[in-house]
């Protein structure tokens, strides 16, 4: 198929069409409003639903409703929005429903402004809901990955029966790129544990409730076992130049593209400097980033935020090296400038050796 020049926030909604996605419901907010633009074009024409819901917490409970009839839906929105969805998708993690909801995150706290940020680390990838759950997250960096990281968030919000989040900053939504999609797929049947109005599935009961105390303890260590095993089997990273680096730079979507240039300027300059790229926020690649311990000597988090990602990078490490951290926020992207001064201020305390040989290393992670 031939790559089409299209924004991100335009590119999840084709490519949710054609992953058998078939219900759409959300309410517009900037820089995620082109979601619901689009998804009111192409939804009816594929012979889906679109509805603009009255508030987000609204759309959010109609995701809930034709999940349980065992259709794929989603729904988008951005900071204040996914907030008022945080019910909803705790709701949706316990009664074991698959959906997708992408976040194209903008600057908070509040209202904030309609600047790109990624200050919605904590409510995305910690759970801004009640109870023990969690939510599978994944992070593109270029309209390319917009495409195919919905696509892939579907498959994995079947697999393990639970929300799973594409998580974006506004520049990632807003930039257009060339992006080549995915053939249709076959529209997949309503699976066995949904509710379609038949009498062979009225013994299906999508709930969250259990009143017992050992029913919902039962019913919530059933939710640890599938995390658990999403931990192990789907971790996704990408690895840049790490393989002789003694500074790891650790950064997601935008803030990635600009790591990029970081290592490749500081190279440069004769500094082994390298990047590791977390695709999945949840699982997060701990292992990986552990086994880059073994011959770095120190890691550098940047975030378009005060500090979010860097405690599970910190946490991920246990210690075994130290990591620094580097953000800002309020819409405003690290330069490569900036970065690059916090590189060489690091690898001057730090003693790092030069560059002797150049050893590229570029490659994808799974698992």
């Amino acid at each position: 198929m031939a790559k089409q020049l299209i924004k991100g926030n335009e590119a999840i909604v084709k490519s949710a069409i054609l992953a058998g996605c078939r219900a759409f419901y959300g309410y517009p907010i900037t820089p995620a409003s082109e979601i619901a633009e689009a998804a009111a074009r192409y939804f009816p024409s594929a012979g889906g639903t679109f509805v603009q819901a009255e508030s987000e917490v609204a759309a959010i409970n109609m995701v809930y409703g034709a999940s349980a009839a065992g259709v794929r839906a989603m729904t988008a929105s951005s900071g204040p929005g996914i907030s008022l969805m945080q019910e909803g998708i705790s709701y949706l993690a316990g009664a074991e429903l698959p959906c997708v909801i992408a976040d194209i995150t903008r600057g908070g706290p509040g209202l904030g402004n309609i600047f790109p940020e990624q200050s919605d680390y904590f409510q995305v990838v910690k759970n801004g809901g009640h109870g023990c759950y969690r939510t599978l997250v994944l992070a593109p960096h270029s309209c390319q990955e917009m495409a195919g990281l919905t696509a892939l968030a579907f498959e994995l919000a079947h697999r393990y029966r639970t929300p799973v989040m594409v998580m974006a900053d506004g520049f990632i939504g807003q930039m257009m790129e060339p992006v080549e999609f995915a053939s249709t797929a076959k529209l997949p049947a309503p699976p066995e544990w949904a509710v379609t109005g038949t009498a062979e599935t009225r013994r299906n009961l999508a709930s969250s409730i259990q009143l017992e105390a050992d029913q919902m303890e039962a019913h919530v260590r059933k939710l640890e076992r599938k995390y658990r095993l999403a931990a192990e089997e789907e971790v996704r990273c990408e690895h840049v130049e790490t393989n002789d680096a003694d500074l790891v730079l650790v950064g997601y979507g935008v803030v990635a593209r600009v790591l990029k240039a970081v290592v490749r300027e500081a190279r440069a300059e004769g500094l082994r400097v390298g990047l590791l790229r977390p695709i999945t926020l949840f699982p997060f690649p701990v292992l990986p980033l552990r086994s880059l311990a073994h011959r770095a000597r120190i890691f550098l988090s940047v975030e378009m935020s005060t500090g979010m990602m860097v405690e599970d990078v910190r946490l991920a490490l246990n210690g075994a090296r130290p990591v620094e951290f580097f953000g800002r926020c309020g819409g405003n992207v690290p330069a490569t400038d900036e970065v690059l001064r916090v590189v060489r201020e690091l690898a001057i305390r730090e003693g790092l050796r030069p560059l002797l040989t150049d050893v590229p290393s570029l490659e994808v992670c799974h698992g």
